[in-house]
């Protein structure tokens, strides 16, 4: 293997320049403070976990954990989501807090990936986990939440995609029971959308016709409210009439809300992670072919740390809506330039306290020379471009007089 270049980084990493990392903070600012307005109060947790605890129970693929081991031989791991993380503390030191927990959170994530372009090992989520209700009025919340966000964080054109891995589970097991591998293959296919393969999928099962017609048919299940009463007829089993059921409330709920002009119900969903136990949601941006938004219900997760709850939440592709906004950097500040030479020093730092309290972006610079200093040039002009940066006062301290730009 071949020594890695001085100026070369691990394939899926990026570095973020001072512009970008201004985005970026906007961004999370602006969707972190929306969270908070919705009572969800910010936690951080560790960046290794333990791969016996958080590692098992991420439902993140083996062979996308980063693991490493302590110096006591003990496999550790790199956070690969948060939700996980977020359970193990709810069911420690959150064990005496009264649900309903509504924590919310902005951290890297990591996942191993194959060397193929477009694909991030680390990357940027801001997201919610509200823990302890299990009704349809939390799960309507975290998707009216979800909307909330994409707007503050500056996301214009998007639709959320809802649907339930209930439906799909109960309608599969009516139709293929027994065949468990052929219910992996087509539940496979719809998660990558690759409707071509599903079809392909049924013929090779030579199902009787009307089945594989009926099969087939759930592609089309894509749509509004219509799309629960339709479903409501669509299979005879139980657990899928109850999880059509529970969307259909969550639907009216989310007509309170206002929002449903941003929602479609897609009962082909069936969410990427295996801890979903009920609804689903992505969120697509109009100009972006991934997902900038997913979530849903996931009730068995926290049992595997000892404090059983219903659970429900969302994460934003923060990394990925970093790309779609290009525009929005936050309120721009007043930038001052501050030149100085020894003698005038003191005066001129103290000046540069006084901006600063009010707000203002300053930097200073010791002058040696105030003839070729270029913000001292007679007749400048402001904004002032100087060292590649542009500055809207300039403010020189020389110490014989005060000469140039005024504040």
């Amino acid at each position: 293997m071949s020594k890695p270049k001085v100026f070369e980084k691990p394939i899926g990493v990026k570095d973020y320049l001072p512009h970008a990392v201004s985005r970026l903070r906007h961004i999370e600012g602006r969707v972190l403070a929306c969270m908070s307005a919705w009572g969800y109060e910010q936690i951080m947790t560790p960046t290794i976990e333990y791969y016996d605890t958080v590692g098992v129970a991420s439902s993140t693929s083996d062979q996308k954990l980063f693991k490493l081991l302590n110096n006591r031989g003990t496999t550790l791991v790199l956070r690969s989501d948060m939700t996980s993380p977020i359970a193990r503390v709810a069911s420690s030191l959150l064990k005496d807090a009264e649900y309903p927990l509504r924590l919310s959170y902005h951290s890297n994530i990591f996942r191993a990936i194959e060397e193929e372009a477009g694909r991030e090992a680390e990357f940027f989520q801001t997201g919610v986990e509200l823990i302890g209700d299990a009704s349809a009025e939390a799960d309507a919340e975290v998707v009216a939440l979800s909307i909330a966000s994409l707007q503050a964080a500056g996301v214009e054109r998007f639709k959320i995609a809802v649907g339930h891995v209930g439906f799909l589970n109960g309608l599969l097991e009516e139709t293929l029971s027994g065949q468990s591998e052929a219910q992996e293959q087509l539940k496979s296919c719809l998660l990558r959308r690759d409707y071509v393969g599903y079809r392909e999928q049924l013929r090779q099962l030579q199902l009787s016709t009307e089945l594989e017609r009926g099969l087939e048919g759930i592609l089309r299940l894509r749509g509004g409210q219509e799309i629960c009463e339709q479903a409501l007829e669509f299979s005879a089993n139980e657990t899928a009439k109850a999880s059509i059921r529970h969307l259909c409330e969550v639907w009216d709920v989310l007509k309170a809300y206002g929002v449903c002009e941003h929602v479609l119900i897609d009962l082909t969903m069936i969410g990427d992670f295996s801890y979903y136990t009920g609804m689903t949601f992505e969120g697509y941006a109009a100009d972006l072919g991934f997902p900038v938004a997913s979530g849903g219900r996931y009730d068995n997760l926290l049992s595997q740390f000892g404090r059983p709850a219903p659970a429900t939440g969302f994460a934003l592709k923060t990394t990925r809506i970093l790309d779609l906004v290009r525009s929005g950097h936050g309120e721009e500040k007043k930038r001052v330039l501050i030149g100085y030479d020894t003698h005038s020093r003191e005066g001129a730092l103290l000046a540069a306290a006084r901006y600063r309290e009010q707000g203002d972006v300053v930097v200073t610079e010791r002058v040696e020379d105030w003839d070729s200093w270029a913000p001292g040039a007679a007749g400048v002009a402001l904004p002032l471009t100087y060292k590649g940066k542009s500055y809207s006062a300039v403010v020189p301290f020389q110490s014989s007089q005060i000469k140039g730009g005024t504040v």
